[in-house]
């Protein structure tokens, strides 16, 4: 479907987005195909988004390469070549710009552009929006939609830790990498943190370092990715009927995962021999195939105790050291965390170079000129590594001056958490739409799925939109207090409630406790459809 551009003042986009990452690529790609005026603003300088600034060692996706790629061109599936069972963030990046020049997106795409504001003119209903330039010029556009495209995971959380500014030595931040290579031969580095980036990079600067030392606060639950290159047979089956095997991810909890189908069994009715045998054989396969061991790992305490054991298991047999291997070993839920895909996690420690030292009891007191105080010890250091995650979904819009309808500010509307409907949009801000925002199912689906569906919703919603001559649309009150009420209530009825995470904001001092992603895929996207299809009932149109 071909829409004309829309009539109005001039140099007034259909559509601005914000971020050039795997979201606004596939914004512009849909925004063009529909015939809409539509320009992306990127404050990097260039394309790619996490994977572009995510450039730690061993930074790589969980999602194995096949899942996580576009579905909306058939000769792309089909022509683009992956080199590993899980893309490396180069490889990942390699194909956000081979995207970005194969579809001829690039001159859509302004980068280097940063964007300080954004308020919605009720007069014009349309959003100015202001960006500055790396060479600190400012610059202004005006579009009738706002794509907010700059994911969940793009704001980094820096602790405040005292003295961190008085270090002597090198810090890095894994979502803030550096552009040239680091070295730490040598070096005695520090990594503080222990999610997912932490796991990945560990092992890979354990081999460099003289000695590595690891602040955990608390224990990750990791399995392992069984990482290696592409199987060819496996890509061949996939790529002779892509279109059957998206269609069979689309019915899987999380958007992917039909390559190894959950068991419908229960743990509960299993014997000892078969809850052990099918997470052994799921450990074998590695990555989250785990968790799908059984139907109620992630829904019934008493089924998630028997797969927490499991791992707790390997992690003491991988771990020479016992009071090391007890310090590794979780406490909380399996699944109420974001689940760690290593390679070699655990058995780095059982290197001569590498020490781990527990601050869940006695946080780090202060950086200091030469390293940092924990627990009443000083320790050296000629570097620090910050894998300490991010201010997840809404750190990326509530760090922006963004303004809704009479001045009402994100910040302000947000203050008890992400009041949003579907994950897509909120009341106050008409025609800003999110994605992979709070509110959906992001943090537990393949992102690309993700982001797919939620182009696919935004872009068809604008078409529907201009064909019936609305000018705006947001969701009522009503509407947003019902989705935010329904995502807690599914959450209510997993292991997710279970523990203090990122998905719900526990990362970050003074952050509102609120669930902030919705579990289940096929579901949401079925409520989507329904919603749309309805003519978009719990929305106001104008």
């Amino acid at each position: 479907m071909s829409l004309p551009p829309d009539s109005g003042p001039a140099g007034l986009l259909d559509v601005l987005i914000v971020g050039a990452g795997f979201a606004g690529l596939c914004m512009l790609h849909k925004a063009r195909k529909l015939g809409l005026t539509a320009q992306v603003l990127e404050a990097a300088d260039s394309v790619g988004g996490t994977w572009y600034h995510n450039r730690y060692p061993g930074a790589r996706v969980d999602i194995q390469s096949l899942e996580y790629s576009f579905s909306f061109d058939e000769a792309l599936q089909q022509q683009w070549r992956w080199s590993e069972r899980y893309a490396s963030a180069p490889e990942l990046l390699r194909y956000a710009n081979h995207v970005a020049d194969r579809f001829a997106l690039r001159d859509g795409i302004q980068l280097n552009t940063r964007v300080t504001g954004a308020r919605w003119d009720e007069a014009r209903q349309a959003w100015q929006v202001t960006g500055q330039k790396t060479d600190q010029s400012g610059e202004a556009w005006q579009a009738r939609f706002m794509v907010m495209a700059i994911g969940p995971l793009s704001s980094p959380n820096t602790p405040d830790f005292k003295g961190l500014g008085d270090f002597k030595g090198e810090v890095f931040h894994t979502a803030q990498w550096p552009k040239t290579p680091v070295d730490f031969s040598g070096k005695r580095v520090a990594v503080i943190g222990t999610g997912s980036s932490g796991v990945q990079c560990i092992p890979l600067i354990a081999e460099k370092a003289a000695t590595l030392t690891v602040f955990q606060r608390t224990a990750a639950y990791a399995v392992p990715a069984h990482n290696g290159p592409l199987d060819s047979a496996l890509e061949a089956k996939v790529k002779a009927d892509y279109a059957g095997f998206r269609q069979r991810n689309l019915a899987m909890q999380g958007g992917f995962g039909s390559l190894h189908p959950p068991n419908t069994q229960s743990a509960l009715r299993a014997s000892p021999e078969e809850r052990e045998a099918e997470f052994e054989r799921r450990w074998q396969i590695g990555g989250f195939a785990l968790l799908a061991a059984f139907s109620d790992v992630l829904r019934r305490p008493e089924a998630n105790a028997h797969a927490a054991e499991f791992v707790r298991g390997k992690i003491r047999g991988l771990v020479k050291d016992p009071a090391t291997a007890e310090l590794l070993c979780p406490t909380h839920a399996i699944g109420c965390k974001r689940l760690c895909v290593d390679t070699g996690y655990y058995a780095t420690y059982n290197r001569p170079n590498v020490k781990l030292v527990d601050v869940s009891r006695q946080p780090i007191d202060e950086i200091t000129a030469t390293g940092l105080r924990t627990g009443g010890q000083d320790y050296e250091f000629d570097a620090i590594v910050l894998a300490t995650g991010f201010d997840a979904f809404t750190g990326p819009l509530t760090r922006l001056d963004l303004r809704g309808r009479n001045g009402l500010l994100i910040q302000d509307k947000w203050q008890r958490g992400p009041l949003n409907c579907l994950g897509l949009m909120t009341e106050g801000f008409p025609n800003m739409f999110h994605v992979a925002g709070a509110g959906s199912t992001s943090a537990f689906t393949a992102v690309t799925v993700c982001i797919e569906h939620h182009i696919n919703w935004i872009g068809d919603c604008i078409a529907w939109l201009k064909g019936n001559q609305h000018k705006s649309i947001e969701p009522t009150i009503q509407a947003e207090s019902d989705w935010m009420a329904h995502v807690n209530t599914v959450a209510e009825g997993t292991v997710m409630l279970t523990c203090n995470s990122w998905y719900m904001g526990a990362n970050i001092p003074g952050k509102p406790r609120v669930f902030m992603s919705l579990f289940g895929f096929p579901a949401y996207a079925q409520k989507c459809a329904e919603v749309a299809a309805s003519g978009y009932p719990g929305f106001a149109l104008a």
